[in-house]
């Protein structure tokens, strides 16, 4: 890219059929074949947390300690698909993922991941103080059927609000941070603009993302450690499939200019 011409704001986004989903779940199957040890490593790690987290909420039972686990779960959950991004990013240029790959990829973007992290927090807090509100003005009265639908349909309309932001806003762009020097901001916003543009298949891939991890969670949590990979993998394809990102220069794990040492994506 010419250093005098400045990138767009938002990244180009393409047409996605509804098929699309699909084919980023094969592709990404493939990549936990190609690399089961890296793949079992993280998931491994994302079991762990999953139960430390569930373990500490069931004994204590506290808003405010909970919010404290979810919130340190929120910032370490985006390192862990960073490095797992690294991985599909590895085997797409060619070459041999290796674990400390990953963990340079993870330092080198670990300022923009924070930034997505207080972004997804920001969205909890409010999602929480919104359900508050419902429990606070639309009480249920006993033996009241009426009452209860109303406040079903209000919890679900706020849900809904809030979970559609938050899949939109991460749907593309932390895959895009982990191979590209782009700000978190940019792409973002590139990502919610795809998911709007693509408005079918983005909810198709938010179908298969709930239904994998429902999945996951009823294996009690020992499924994550293959769905939360899988689901990382795939998410890398659909990013690379979504989003033209070529007019900005490609990441290297250990800060060398792109093209230097390694083939670009």
């Amino acid at each position: 890219m010419n250093e005098t011409t400045p990138a767009p704001f938002v990244v180009p986004c393409r047409e996605l059929p509804l098929s699309a989903p699909l084919r980023w779940l094969a592709a990404g199957w493939r990549d936990l074949v190609r690399a089961p040890v890296l793949t079992s490593a993280f998931g491994a790690i994302v079991v762990v947390v999953s139960l430390g987290v569930a373990a500490m909420a069931w004994q204590l039972g506290r808003f405010a300690l909970l919010a404290a686990l979810l919130s340190g779960f929120v910032f370490v959950a985006p390192l862990i698909g960073v490095g797992l991004y690294a991985v599909s990013r590895a085997l797409e240029r060619g070459e041999v993922p290796r674990f400390k790959d990953c963990l340079a990829l993870m330092r080198r973007v670990v300022g923009q991941a924070g930034v997505f992290a207080l972004v997804q927090m920001v969205i909890l807090l409010l999602w929480s103080r919104a359900g508050m509100l419902v429990n606070a003005f639309v009480p249920i009265e006993d033996g009241s059927l009426v009452s209860l639908l109303e406040f079903l349909a209000l919890g679900s309309l706020f849900g809904s609000v809030f979970a559609v932001a938050t899949f939109a806003i991460a749907a593309f762009s932390l895959p895009m941070i982990a191979d590209r020097d782009v700000d978190m901001v940019t792409a973002g916003i590139s990502s919610v603009n795809a998911v709007l543009r693509n408005k079918a298949t983005a909810l198709v891939w938010a179908g298969l993302i709930a239904l994998l991890t429902a999945v996951g969670l009823a294996t009690a949590f020992i499924g994550l450690g293959i769905v939360m990979p899988w689901l990382a993998y795939a998410a890398w394809h659909g990013y690379r499939e979504a989003l033209d990102a070529s007019a900005w220069p490609s990441l290297d794990a250990d800060g060398a200019e792109p093209g230097s040492t390694r083939s670009s994506a």
